[in-house]
């Protein structure tokens, strides 16, 4: 036997380490983890397209359920916020609420669907967990502030405590909401400055825009003037604005003379009292103001008495 090199007998794997594919071998690597996988996320697709669709019709039942009770109270509704502005508020607030029940389902499922899809691409998923547990714990309380202001906003969503036109007060801020999200209000007050305001900050929320508005009206006139016919005249006054084109829509009762309110002075005011739709009181105090100065002049009514002119100067 000559000498040379030995000849060893190699495995048949080490010998050929890539096999020759196969229809039979492809036809199973198929049948295996990628068709599980593919499968996953078609179920998760039909799951999610199945909620989606759960949810719409649990928000169409809701809306119509509101919009029947409403109308129901339509014929009790004197005057004040129009129907059909409750019925659209209600129906942004349900449909705020589906967006966010959707959001958080698809989440849900999707979060559900990577997690096994890594477990079937053999991905040890303890170590992907833990560290997701300790990231969470983390980021609870590195951003304790940011998960407040977004479960309030949540909430306030939700209960409907304010929303965009309404005139509300923060505590901080005081005036008309142009925005509402889930981590910051936006509102600009009367000198046309915009307030961003975090939803976790609002401890308590003023709204000057739900249901209706009070109008209070102090009218002053002399002293000397007979009350009883000072009264009188301010009554027939303020009584027809309720049959009014123009302002009768936004009062829900005529105007009401509550009496003298104060005496100071040589100065007897008495005072009006009114409830208006939202927001409109404003206005109304300021027509009441302009038919009783119109009345008093027509009957001779004198006003208050007028400070003295001038005055003494000390050096």
């Amino acid at each position: 036997m000559p000498v040379g090199i030995p000849i060893i007998d190699l495995p048949k794997a080490a010998q050929s380490p890539l096999d020759p594919l196969t229809w039979a071998g492809v036809l199973e690597w198929l049948l295996g983890a990628p068709l599980r996988i593919v499968l996953t996320i078609l179920l998760a697709y039909v799951a999610r397209r199945l909620v989606h669709r759960a949810i719409d019709k649990a928000i169409e039942k809701s809306i119509a359920r509101s919009e029947a009770a409403q109308a129901k109270r339509d014929h009790k509704r004197s005057k004040g916020m129009p129907a059909s502005t409750v019925r659209e508020r209600s129906r942004q607030r349900a449909l705020t609420t589906g967006s966010l029940l959707r959001s958080i389902a698809t989440i849900v499922i999707g979060t559900i669907t990577a997690l096994t899809v890594l477990d079937l691409m053999g991905i040890p998923l303890a170590p992907l967990l833990a560290s997701a547990g300790v990231g969470g714990i983390a980021l609870g309380f590195g951003a304790q502030a940011l998960v407040k202001d977004y479960l309030s906003g949540i909430f306030m969503i939700l209960e409907d405590q304010y929303g965009v036109g309404d005139y509300i007060d923060t505590g901080e801020a005081v005036g008309t909401v142009e925005e509402v999200s889930l981590r910051v209000t936006r509102l600009r007050d009367l000198d046309g400055v915009v307030w961003y305001v975090r939803n976790g900050e609002i401890l308590r929320i003023g709204n000057r825009s739900q249901g209706w508005s009070t109008v209070m009206v102090d009218l002053p006139f002399s002293y000397r003037e007979d009350v009883d016919q000072v009264i009188g005249i301010i009554r027939d006054a303020v009584s027809v604005m309720d049959t009014d084109e123009h302002w009768g829509p936004k009062l829900r009762e005529a105007p009401s003379v509550l009496g003298v309110e104060t005496i100071t002075a040589g100065t007897v005011s008495v005072r009006v009292f009114a409830t208006c739709a939202p927001n409109e009181n404003w206005g109304l105090q300021r027509e009441i103001r302009r038919r009783v100065k119109d009345a008093f002049d027509r009957e001779g009514i004198a006003g208050p008495p007028l400070p003295p002119v001038g005055g003494t100067h000390t050096i």
